[in-house]
């Protein structure tokens, strides 16, 4: 490759060939070989792996990525991250981390030789070794791609607030047809190229996905430029088979498209250009499965979908394909690559940058690293006052809004609030105070708190504003989602992979705790007064619970204060996702500030000023966890004490949910003896659960009293009605909970039938009232927990 010296008379692109050859190699080696790593002796079966598993269409392609960012990083001593969209790169990733050097730092045992070059072959896609993704245990990476669709919004989370960082992300031509990939390309609307970093998207277009075409790979070349000219880029193109002509076209290119990020960067950061700048993007063409085997069996391999996955699949068992494969891996001639060692050859090692420059050891990628606590400000400042129990009210995320407000303003470059259009309506708005939403599209006099830079970051797609959120802290810093609570689900898969990751990391003593990916849920299922039905599911809760307990958390405050409490502790932790579901409207506020962060430290407890067992035995206990179930319960247990005096009841209220599960489950979980204190072993336990009732079920069932259990829950009826109709539809109101006591605690039924009756009867009044008057009775709307009655007269005719 003589031809390719000289390139702009100082770099020589020989040796970039050579590393790119190398890196390929590794990244075949992996997915086939058990033995004779350097091929000193001819190929034999015993050296072929018994099952094949792994990727190797999409990895020369990523190695050439690669390769080129290495030089441009030297060239220019940038600071970047690579973030690997196609999900099936994963042999790539850590070849590239092995010969930058990172790998075996980080793995000794995976020595930078031929013993060490065996040992990475061996483990990849091996049982005990690593996955062939780009998963937490590869250095380097933010990205599995396990699930495809997050790169680009990962990338650009990962800049946002980092004005010294350039974020290179492949995308996939596959991933390219997701959603949230296509959504993705429009986060340069909100990139300040003032305060944050850049982003290079590479769309890389290889033609096939797993057996199909590739749209963008098939669309006319000027209909993908003007596509990606419409998103607001600059596209280059890169496009060929050749290495020597593609070598020198990519080095050009690249070197065009970092001009453009400097240039764009220095002439907003003086201030001589505010507009939104067409930011560069790379679209490369190469062949899927490039340098592989060009034919299998006369079939055409390489350039086709053949070359997704394996593309010799029985090189064991058949010799024509082991002669195949040790002549594909010979044509990169390992013995001009690696010593006689096995160590890279030194013009090899010089193409990898240095130190944390690699983009294998960025610091940014092992987020923890560069982790620093927020400043918090005192949220018991922030408190409602309550003279007696439940006296007040107040909106928990009105309330929870102004201590945001603060901690936005005194983490200016490492806290972000990101939500589909809906901080205002979650009643967050006092953040505005001390920020904006972030925006660089067109500006109009009627617009309100929007800017170029601001902390708060709205659009409306659940999966950008999660894959931002997830690329900022997991390069180190901190921040909140919220949503209304029916519409995260969009993100469950988002959710899954992103606890997935926290896992894995956990075992990685190199991988440094980042903060936790915390979600707000409001606009919850009993109030939905505007939408109805479509609005109304609680179920990310039991999606949540799916995942490993040491990962996950859920809260249900039952009022303001207990909100801030939980809040603050939420955004103190680390290595968790944490999900907090508390309602926007007016509620009472049960605890002062002093009994909330006594309550949310147990987790779970008694309220003995709402029960009447005196701390003894009791005959029943009425159990809640969410703000609307604890508001029933308390009104059923006034009810009680108004008419069956005698009947000794405890109220039990739940802010942890994972209090219900024994500590051999969660690191929250009560002891068996613990929770038999609290719930009894023999006596009945109405549960009124904000969630689908079974969930309680699932957590609970190996506890003694399980079988005196019953729950109280959403049973998927709802529509647009008022909030005690909503109630009702799912037999969560105060009046079912005292009919379901007298149901159920012994010797009651008969002795009480009219109070019974009188229950139902209740249910009725308050149903045909709303279906008159479009609203709740005053008796039940205006009710208090003081005095048990309304705070205004009934209007009832």
């Amino acid at each position: 490759m003589s031809g390719l010296d000289g390139f702009d008379g100082t770099d020589g692109l020989d040796a970039l060939d050579a590393w790119w050859r190398a890196s390929n190699y590794l990244s075949a080696g992996q997915i086939y070989l058990l033995g004779n790593p350097l091929l000193r002796e001819p190929l034999r079966p015993e050296h072929i792996k018994p099952r094949l598993l792994g990727h190797w269409g999409t990895s020369p392609g990523l190695n050439f990525c690669y390769a080129h960012l290495n030089r441009v990083i030297r060239k220019r001593d940038l600071d970047m991250m690579f973030v690997m969209g196609p999900g099936h790169g994963g042999p790539s990733a850590v070849a590239s981390a092995w010969l930058d050097g990172t790998y075996s730092e980080i793995y000794p045992h995976v020595s930078q030789d031929e013993r060490g070059m065996a040992r990475l072959f061996r483990q990849f896609s091996f049982p005990g070794g690593i996955p062939s993704h780009a998963a937490p245990e590869t250095p380097g990476s933010i990205h599995e791609g396990g699930e495809l669709g997050y790169s680009l919004a990962h990338a650009y989370g990962a800049a946002f607030d980092n004005p010294g960082l350039t974020v290179a992300c492949v995308v996939g031509d596959g991933e390219a047809e997701t959603g949230p990939l296509a959504a993705s390309w429009h986060s340069n609307k909100f990139l300040d190229p003032v305060g944050d970093g850049a982003v290079l998207p590479i769309l890389h277009l290889n033609g096939y996905k797993i057996a199909n075409p590739t749209v963008l790979a098939r669309i006319p070349e000027q209909e993908l430029i003007s596509l990606m000219e419409g998103y607001g880029h600059r596209p280059y193109l890169v496009s060929g088979d050749d290495p020597a002509l593609m070598h020198r076209l990519m080095a050009e290119t690249l070197d065009r498209a970092m001009d453009d990020i400097a240039r764009i960067q220095e002439e907003a950061r003086s201030g001589g250009n505010s507009a939104r700048p067409a930011w560069p993007m790379v679209i490369l063409r190469t062949p899927k499965g490039w340098t592989g085997p060009r034919k299998v069996g006369g079939v055409l391999v390489e350039g086709t979908w053949r070359a997704h996955q394996i593309p010799l699949k029985a090189p064991r068992t058949e010799p024509e394909e082991l002669a195949q494969l040790e002549a594909w891996l010979r044509s990169y001639r390992p013995e001009e690559l690696f010593d006689e060692q096995g160590v890279p050859r030194p013009e090899i090692l010089e193409q990898s940058p240095r130190g944390a420059r690699r983009m294998s050891a960025s610091p940014h990628a092992n987020g923890g690293t560069l982790l620093r606590p927020l400043d918090l400000p005192d949220f018991r400042d922030y408190a409602v006052a309550v003279p007696e129990h439940g006296e007040v009210q107040a909106g928990a995320t009105t309330v929870l809004g102004g201590y945001l407000r603060e901690v936005v303003a005194a983490n200016r470059t490492n806290f972000r609030i990101m939500g589909p259009d809906e901080t205002a309506s979650n009643r967050l708005s006092a953040v505005f105070e001390r920020t904006d939403r972030v925006w660089r599209g067109e500006l109009l006099p009627t617009d309100e708190h929007l800017a170029e830079h601001g902390q708060v970051m709205e659009v409306l797609s659940e999966h950008l504003c999660q894959g931002w959120l997830e690329g900022y802290l997991l390069t180190g810093r901190h921040g909140l989602i919220n949503t209304y609570e029916a519409f995260v689900h969009i993100v469950d898969a988002m959710f899954n992979q992103h606890a997935k990751w926290l896992e894995a990391s956990r075992e990685l003593p190199w991988r440094r705790p980042v903060a936790a990916l915390n979600y707000l849920l409001s606009s919850h299922v009993w109030r939905q007064d505007h939408n109805g039905f479509t609005h109304q599911d609680p179920g990310f809760l039991d999606v949540v619970l799916n995942k490993r307990p040491e990962v996950v958390g859920v809260y249900l405050p039952p009022d303001a204060n207990t909100l801030l409490a939980v809040a603050d502790g939420c955004l103190r932790a680390t290595d968790l996702v944490n999900v907090i579901v508390a309602g926007k409207q007016e509620a009472p506020v049960w605890l002062p500030m002093d009994e909330a962060i006594t309550h949310c430290a147990r987790g779970v407890g008694v309220w003995e000023w709402a029960s009447t067992d005196g701390g003894t035995d009791p005959d029943v206990v009425l159990a809640c966890a969410g703000d609307v179930p604890t508001l029933e319960t308390v009104a059923a247990a006034r009810l009680l004490q108004k008419y069956l005096p005698d009947l000794r009841v405890r109220v039990v209220n739940v802010v942890d949910l994972m209090r219900l599960q024994p500590p051999s489950e969660h690191p929250h979980g009560l002891s068996d003896a613990e929770f038999d204190a609290l719930f009894t072993t023999d006596k009945p336990v109405i549960f009124a659960f904000h969630g689908y009732p079974w969930l309680v079920h699932r957590l609970t069932y190996r506890r003694h009293g399980h079988d005196n259990l019953h729950v109280r829950g959403y049973k998927e009826k709802g529509t647009t009605t008022t909030p005690f109709d909503m109630v009702m539809l799912n037999d969560l109101d105060r009046f079912h909970l005292v009919m379901d006591v007298i149901d159920r605690v012994p010797g009651l039924g008969g002795r009480v039938a009219p109070l019974r009756q009188r229950m139902a009867d209740e249910r009725l009044r308050c149903r045909a009232y709303t279906r008159e008057h479009g609203e709740d009775d005053p008796m039940v709307s205006g009710w208090n927990y003081r005095s048990g009655r309304p705070d205004r007269p009934s209007r009832r005719a």
